[in-house]
């Protein structure tokens, strides 16, 4: 079959690795890909808002599947654009929620109520839109620290914030309905309970009514050591999760995969592709933080290197809604996933520095986001700039292999954290594992 892969970064050149490794694969295309994905597939460059010559070159390439990796052309329709299309009818598989399904990830408020309506354990929360402010501040003051203030919208990443002083958290809720902070994505607000506990992300892959559990990962979204400074799109992730074991899985699987795929069915909203469930583990117990409406980005770094399975064979199961009879079979060892991100990043940052040092990589595998092709030179174009992923029979030799590796890699600028799953081997359990920030 012939696949077209949306996006360019480090998750959407871990997907074109793992689909090419697929014997059902005639032809990768990647849109608009990077110097890593080529290696994979073949770069296209396409206006997805553009559907007469997105029409043209799905059916000129006979393309019978199409993976979206980033959120954003799901929440614009894209899946429904193409669905409508009578062109396309019978031809064309999107992996990926339509409209009304990516609204899981496009409005916090959407996704808080559909869990309350469906009983999946979440903070208990209110939401407020412009015109509301008075009525958000009386809000505040009615409920304990530490506040968290999320923008209803997308705002890559940056809309959660968490306060710990009433006055500052009703100065960001005054910023975002008021102010114009995050644009569209604030002018609605939600205020969330916090939970004190530690974070993990769940995957499942879906074709509206079987579904199947992915790797479980834990991400680190601050910049610096110690989970310290302001939040990242990720540098870094390990998988599995520790402190995530068997039994706490089955809760994750039982009380809320499961109910949140009835859900979407009982609410008549058509779901396919895949589902990241943001968790906080509570003493021991799940609680869903957000979704997002495809995989994480480093988490996919992580945990497609552990799946064994044919990820075009789970892809075929969804085209033919025979996912119930698919096989996922995951590789016990641990992998870890270190971030190569520009000195500077989440601000200002500097580009255009020459990467050197991928070739002598031996034991992990690398994947690329902020690169550019420059003649026979591999440069630094983005934030975060590469992903190294190391096996390990154990956390301790993953961490130590791809910092190992992260090390062979040199560019101006170069940042890491070096401390990517070490709070999970001083802390392997939940009983003593330290509070994290909610996302």
């Amino acid at each position: 079959m012939n696949v077209l892969l949306i996006g360019g970064g480090g998750r959407e050149h871990a997907m074109a690795w793992k689909i090419a490794q697929s014997s059902l694969l005639d032809e990768l295309y990647v849109s608009p890909g990077n110097p890593g994905t080529v290696r994979h597939g073949r770069s296209v460059e396409l206006d997805l808002s553009d559907q007469e010559k997105l029409r043209a070159f799905l059916l000129e390439k006979s393309i019978s599947i199409i993976v979206v990796g980033p959120e954003g052309p799901l929440v614009d329709g894209l899946h429904d654009r193409i669905a409508a299309d009578m062109a396309l009818e019978g031809k064309v598989t999107v992996i990926g929620p339509r409209q009304k399904g990516a609204q899981l990830e496009g409005s916090k408020d959407f996704a808080k109520e559909f869990m309350f309506r469906h009983n999946i354990p979440t903070a208990a929360h209110r939401s407020f839109g412009k015109g509301q402010l008075k009525e958000a501040l009386e809000h505040l003051e009615k409920i304990q620290s530490p506040y968290v203030v999320k923008a209803d919208g997308l705002a890559a990443g940056k809309g959660v914030v968490i306060c710990n002083d009433r006055k500052e958290a009703g100065k960001v809720v005054k910023e975002m309905l008021e102010g114009g902070r995050f644009g569209a994505a604030g002018e609605r607000v939600v205020i969330e309970q916090f939970l004190n506990g530690v974070e993990l992300s769940a995957f499942l892959i879906t074709d509206g009514d079987a579904f199947k559990m992915l790797p479980a990962a834990k991400d680190y979204k601050r910049i610096g050591v110690g989970d310290t400074g302001p939040n990242t799109g990720g540098m870094g992730a390990v998988s599995p999760v520790p402190f995530a074991d068997k039994a706490f899985m089955q809760k994750v699987h039982d009380r809320i995969a499961a109910p949140t795929i009835r859900g979407l069915k009982k609410d008549g909203i058509p779901y396919s592709g895949f589902l990241f469930i943001g968790l906080m583990n509570v003493n021991n117990e799940p609680y869903v933080i957000e979704y997002n409406v495809r995989l994480g980005d480093p988490e996919t770094q992580a945990i497609l290197p552990r799946l064994r399975s044919d990820l075009l064979d789970l892809f075929e199961g969804i085209a033919t809604g025979t996912l119930s009879e698919r096989h996922v079979d995951v590789d016990d060892r641990t992998a870890v996933t270190v971030v190569l991100a520009n000195e500077g990043y989440p601000d200002s940052y500097g580009t255009g520095k020459p990467i050197i040092g991928l070739e002598q990589v031996r034991e992990a595998y690398v994947f690329q986001s902020g690169t550019v092709q420059n003649g026979d030179r591999l440069e630094t174009a983005g934030g975060r700039v590469l992903s190294v992923t190391a096996f390990g029979k154990d956390l301790e030799q993953a961490i130590m292999a791809a910092q190992r590796s992260a090390a062979l890699i040199q560019y101006d600028g170069k940042y890491i954290r070096p401390d990517i799953g070490l709070d999970l081997v001083k802390q392997p359990s939940t009983r003593n594992a330290p509070p994290a920030p909610v996302k």
